[in-house]
C-alpha cells in the first residue's frame, strides 16, 4: 500500500546440514527433465507433463507451451522462497520481492506473475489443485518441490478462472523414502542481508508397500537489510528532477522533502529556514539536514516463514486413497517510513509555546509573530512499524484409481483457511497531536491547553504536552498519547471439490481417441475486522478504513478430447480441444474453451498452435470492498457545451465514491499461441523451442478515475454518464468510481528455450554429464487501456512505471556433474529500455545488465552433501534509476550461500 560477521556465521552454517544444491537439470518445453543416463537413450519414455491439459497419456505432445523447472534448479537459485526462484524466469515479472515490499503491505506475500499481467491473472496450483492463500508461495516448502510446470498460454478450459496469463503448477515429491535434514546460510558481501534456513523430510512405506506416509517442513529466517545498507549501495534515493524546458533528468540523490527536516524546520516568520537541534536551539539549515522519503526506507524486508506438508496414502485394489495437510506461516515485522499525514508533517505552533526557549519567545514577540509553521518528518515518534502474520491451514482428501480397459479417475475435496493479522504501530492521531503541541504553562508546569481551560467539557485527561522542537525532544508519555496502532484481522476460506474421469472410448484410423470429463465446485469467502480507533477514523494516514465481508461460489463442468488424425513414419497429427462451463453465484454462466493441434514431422520437429478463450472472475475484494468517500479535485473531460455557463467549473472539488462492485462480470481473454520444437535425432539430448503468444483481455476489471469516466461519457458511453452527478451549472458534484469492467490489456511476444545434455564419454574418456540450458523472452507490447488512458509499457523499466517490462530477459546455465561433484554457472540477462517513455528524460536510456552466478556441490559417501553459491559474482551495480524497489535489476549486490545436507 505504501510506499555479523561473515566468517563467524559461515562457520556456523558449515557445521550444520543444509539444502543440497543439485545440478541444473535441463527442462524442456514439452517434457520434464530427463535423467542423465536417459540423455543417450532416445527410446526412453518421457515423463508425462499434463499441466496444460487434463488428459494424461504417455507421449502426448500437448499444443499449449509448457516450461518445466526441476527441483534441482530451484535449489540452485538459493533464494528466499519458491517465488523468488521462479521470478528469475524470463516469462515472469518480479512484482513482489523483499526489495519492493519495504514500504508496502505486500511484505510477507509471495505471488508470481506471468507476462506482466498482474498476479491475479496467473493461476497457481499445488499438485494440480487450487490452494488457499491467494498465490502466496511463502507457504510452500521448497525442499519438497519436485518440479514446477509453467503453462505460458491461456488454460482456463483446463483449470478454470485466473489462468489468463498461464498456470504455475507446483508438483511436490509425494513418494519420499528415508530421512533428510539440511540447512543453509546466506549473507551479502557487505555483511548484511543474513538469512538461514533449515529443512527436513521423512517418508516411509508400510503394510507391505500398500501404504505410504511422508512429512516435510522448511523454516527460514531472513533479517533483511536495514537503512544503513543504503550507504554501501549506489543510486538509492535517485529521482527524476524537472530541469526546465519540458526536460527531466535522473539524479542520484534527490532530497525532495526539503526544506522539511527530522528535527523540524521553521517554514515562516523571522526564523524561516532554520532547523531545531535536539536541545531545542535553532541554527541555519545545512544541505545534510534534508532528505528524500526514500532515505527513510530499509533496503530489503525481513521475513520469517514456515512451510510444511504431510501426506498419507493407501492402496486398495486399483484405488489409492489419500489425505494430505499443509500448514504455513509468514511473519514480517519491519519499519516503514515516518507517517506523512499533513497535520503532523506541517503544523502551526504558538510563539509562546513553553517548550520554546525564553530567548526564542522574546524574539518572536519582538517580531510581532503570534505563531509560526514547522515542517517535521517525525521519525522519532511516527515511524510506521508494520507487523503482519499470515497463517494458512489446509486439509484435503481424495482417491485416484482405474478400472476397466484403461479408464482412470480421481476426486478430491479440500478446505483451507488463511488467518491474517496486520498491525501498523506508531500511527499518528492528528487530533491528539494538535492538542499536545498546543501547550501552556500553568503554575510552573507545562500542560495541554485543553486542560487549562475552565470549561471541563474541553478537557482531555489523557493529554500530555508534546515538545516538537528537535528530534527526540518529546517525552515517552507524550509520544504514546499522540500515536496509536492501526489493526486489521482477516480470514479467507476456500472449499474446493473436483472429480475427473479419463479414458479412450473408441479408436479412429490414427489411434485411440482420449477424453477427460469432470466437474468442480468452489466456495470462497473473506471477512475482515478492524480496530476501534480505525473504525472511528482517528488516524492521520488511515490504512484500514472499512472492513470487507463477502463471498461467492462457482460450479463448473469441463470436457477435453485428444483426437489423433494421422500416424505415420513421417507425420503425426493430433487435435486437442477443451471446453468448460462455469456458473458463478453472482454473475451467472460463462464459457471458456481451447482448440489446438500438433504436427510432428519426421520425429524431429513438432509444430503446435492453440486458440483459447480464457476468463478471470472478479475477486472478493473486487466485488465487496466497502465503499470509501473522498473529496478531491476532478478533471471534467466532458465539458463541451458547458463552458458557456458562467457558473460551470471544469475542475471542481467533488465527492468521489469508490470500492467494490457486486455487479462485476468475469474478464474475457483471447489467446493465440504458435510455435515449434526441434529435437534432432542426429544430436541426441538437444532441444530447441520457439513460441509466439498474443493475449488480449477485454472486460478487464479496473477502478477508473474521474478523468476516465468523464472521457468515456464524452465518447458516448451512457453507463459512464450515469455515474456522474452534476448541479444546475453542469459542474460535477459527485462521481461513483466503483470497480468496473472497463479496461483492456494486450501483450504479445516470443519465448525461446534451448537445452542440451550429454555424457562426457561421447567426446572423451571423462566421467560425468554436461548440461546446458537457455531461456529467453521478448515482449513486443504490453498495453494497458483503462478508460481514457492507453499505454504500452513494454520497454519501460523505471520504478514509476507500474507494469513496465524490459523487452528482453534471458538466462543461460551450464553444469558439469559427476557422482561426487557438481559445478555450475548461470548468466542472467535483464534488458534495458526507457526509464519512462512518457517523459522527456535527458538521461532516460537505461542500459542492460548481465549477472553471473557460480556454484559448487560436493557429495561424500552418498550421504553428505556440501555446497556453496555466489550470486552476482562481479557485484554488478544497477543502472542509475530509483532502485529503492525496482522490479528488474539486482540492488543487493554480491551474495554468498553455503550449506550442507545429510540423508539417512
Amino acid at each position: 500500500m505504501f510506499l555479523r560477521q561473515f566468517a563467524r556465521r559461515n562457520v556456523l552454517a558449515a557445521s550444520v546440514a543444509g539444502i543440497a544444491l543439485c545440478a541444473a537439470s535441463p527442462a524442456y518445453a514439452q517434457s520434464a527433465p530427463a535423467a542423465a543416463d536417459e540423455a543417450d537413450d532416445p527410446s526412453g519414455e518421457e515423463a508425462i507433463v499434463v499441466t496444460g491439459s487434463r488428459i494424461e497419456r504417455a507421449g502426448f505432445d500437448q499444443p499449449t507451451p509448457t516450461t518445466v523447472v526441476g527441483g534441482a534448479e530451484i535449489q540452485q537459485s538459493a533464494q528466499v522462497n519458491l517465488q523468488q526462484a521462479l521470478n528469475e524466469l524470463p516469462q515472469m515479472r518480479n512484482s513482489v520481492s523483499p526489495n519492493q515490499s519495504i514500504g508496502n503491505t505486500s511484505a510477507g506475500t509471495a505471488p508470481v506473475e506471468l507476462r506482466g499481467l498482474e498476479s491475479a491473472r496467473t493461476l497457481t496450483l499445488v499438485n494440480g489443485r487450487r490452494f488457499v492463500g491467494d498465490n502466496n508461495l511463502n507457504f510452500v516448502p521448497t525442499n519438497l518441490v519436485e518440479r514446477v510446470e509453467l503453462v505460458t498460454g491461456g488454460a482456463s478450459a483446463a483449470w478454470g478462472s485466473g489462468a489468463v496469463a498461464g498456470v504455475v503448477n507446483i508438483i511436490l515429491n509425494e513418494d519420499l523414502e528415508g530421512l533428510s535434514v539440511g540447512a543453509q546460510s546466506s549473507i551479502s558481501s557487505r555483511g548484511d542481508g543474513w538469512r538461514y534456513a533449515i529443512d527436513g523430510s521423512f517418508g516411509t512405506h508400510f503394510a507391505g508397500g500398500a501404504g505410504h506416509f511422508m512429512i516435510g517442513a522448511e523454516y527460514l529466517k531472513d533479517e533483511g537489510i536495514g537503512i544503513e545498507g543504503r550507504r554501501s549501495r549506489p543510486w538509492f534515493g535517485a529521482g527524476v528532477v524537472d530541469i526546465g524546458g519540458g526536460q527531466f533528468e535522473i539524479q542520484p540523490d534527490v532530497n525532495d522533502l526539503a526544506p522539511i527536516s527530522f528535527g523540524g524546520t521553521v517554514l515562516s516568520g523571522a526564523f524561516a529556514g532554520q532547523v531545531f537541534n535536539p536541545d531545542g536551539t535553532l541554527r541555519p539549515a545545512q544541505p545534510s539536514d534534508f532528505f528524500s522519503i526514500y532515505d527513510t526506507l530499509i533496503v530489503a524486508s525481513p521475513l520469517e516463514r514456515l512451510g510444511s506438508y504431510a501426506r498419507l496414502s493407501y492402496d486398495i485394489g486399483e484405488a489409492t486413497f489419500w489425505v494430505d495437510a499443509a500448514y504455513g506461516r509468514s511473519d514480517v515485522n519491519q519499519p516503514f517510513f515516518p507517517d506523512p499525514a499533513s497535520p503532523v508533517l506541517v503544523f502551526s505552533v504558538a510563539a509562546n509555546n513553553p517548550f520554546l526557549s525564553s530567548q526564542i519567545q522574546q524574539q518572536l514577540a519582538a517580531a510581532g509573530e503570534p505563531s509560526f509553521l514547522v515542517g517535521r518528518f517525525s521519525r522519532d515518534t511516527f515511524l510506521f512499524q508494520f507487523d503482519a502474520v499470515r497463517e494458512t491451514k489446509e486439509i484435503a482428501f481424495g482417491v485416484d484409481g482405474s478400472f476397466g480397459d484403461g479408464w482412470r479417475y480421481d476426486a478430491h475435496f479440500s478446505h483451507g483457511e488463511v488467518d491474517s493479522r496486520q498491525r501498523f504501530a506508531n500511527s499518528s492521531i492528528p487530533a491528539n497531536f494538535l492538542n499536545a503541541i498546543n501547550a501552556v504553562e500553568v503554575g510552573g508546569q507545562i500542560v495541554c491547553s485543553v486542560n487549562a481551560d475552565a470549561d471541563p467539557a474541553n478537557d482531555d485527561p489523557a493529554c500530555v504536552p508534546f515538545n516538537p522542537f528537535g528530534e527526540d525532544a518529546a517525552s515517552p508519555e507524550a509520544i504514546e498519547y499522540v500515536r496509536g496502532t492501526q489493526m486489521q484481522d482477516e480470514v479467507t476460506k476456500l472449499d474446493s471439490a473436483a472429480v475427473r474421469l479419463q479414458g479412450d472410448p473408441f479408436s479412429l484410423w490414427a489411434g485411440p481417441v482420449s477424453i477427460a470429463v469432470g466437474a468442480e465446485a468452489r466456495w470462497e469467502e473473506q471477512s475482515q475486522e478492524i480496530g476501534e480507533l480505525d473504525a472511528a477514523g482517528v488516524f492521520g494516514t488511515p490504512l484500514f478504513n472499512d472492513p470487507l465481508e463477502g463471498g461467492f461460489n462457482v460450479k463448473e463442468a469441463f470436457f477435453e478430447t485428444l483426437v489423433p488424425l494421422l500416424d505415420s513414419e513421417e507425420v503425426d497429427l493430433d487435435l486437442n480441444g477443451a471446453a468448460r462451463y462455469s456458473d458463478y453465484s453472482l454473475s451467472g454462466g460463462i464459457w471458456s474453451w481451447k482448440i489446438g493441434g500438433t504436427a510432428r514431422l519426421f520425429r524431429d520437429v513438432l509444430l503446435r498452435a492453440t486458440r483459447s478463450r480464457d476468463i478471470r472472475a472478479p475477486s472478493i475484494g473486487n466485488l465487496f470492498s466497502v465503499s470509501s468517500i473522498n473529496i478531491a479535485p476532478v478533471v471534467d473531460n466532458d465539458s463541451e457545451g458547458r463552458d458557456s455557463n458562467p457558473g460551470y467549473d471544469p475542475n471542481p472539488n467533488a465527492t468521489i465514491f469508490s470500492g467494490g462492485n457486486p455487479d462485476l462480470v468475469p474478464e474475457v481473454a483471447k489467446t493465440w499461441t504458435a510455435g515449434a520444437t526441434f529435437s534432432p535425432s542426429f544430436l541426441r539430448g538437444f532441444n530447441l523451442s520457439v513460441d509466439y503468444y498474443d493475449i488480449s483481455i477485454g472486460n478487464a476489471i479496473a477502478t477508473p478515475n474521474t478523468a476516465d469516466i468523464t472521457a468515456a461519457c464524452a465518447a458516448g458511453d451512457q453507463d459512464a454518464c450515469d455515474r456522474v452527478i452534476r448541479d444546475g451549472t453542469g459542474t460535477i458534484t459527485t462521481v461513483f468510481a466503483f470497480a468496473q469492467n472497463i479496461a483492456r490489456f494486450q501483450t504479445s511476444g516470443f519465448d525461446i528455450e534451448a537445452s542440451y545434455q550429454m555424457p562426457m564419454s561421447r567426446i572423451a574418456d571423462v566421467p560425468g554429464t554436461l548440461r546446458l540450458r537457455a531461456l529467453a523472452t521478448y515482449v513486443d507490447k504490453l498495453v494497458f487501456e483503462t478508460g481514457a488512458n492507453v499505454r504500452d509499457t513494454a520497454g519501460d523499466v523505471g520504478d514509476p512505471v507500474a507494469n513496465g517490462l524490459p523487452k528482453w530477459r534471458a538466462n543461460f546455465s551450464a553444469a558439469y556433474q559427476t557422482d561426487s561433484i557438481t559445478v555450475d554457472a548461470r548468466i542472467r540477462y535483464v534488458g534495458g529500455g526507457q526509464f519512462n517513455d512518457e517523459l522527456n528524460i535527458v538521461n532516460g536510456d537505461i542500459g542492460a545488465r548481465t549477472y553471473v552466478d557460480l556454484g559448487a556441490e560436493f557429495r561424500v559417501m552418498d550421504r553428505f552433501t556440501f555446497f556453496g553459491r555466489v550470486r552476482n559474482v562481479f557485484d554488478v551495480n544497477p543502472p542509475l534509476i530509483t532502485t529503492t524497489y525496482n522490479a528488474h535489476y539486482d540492488v543487493v549486490g554480491r551474495f554468498f550461500t553455503v550449506g550442507a545436507r545429510v540423508n539417512f
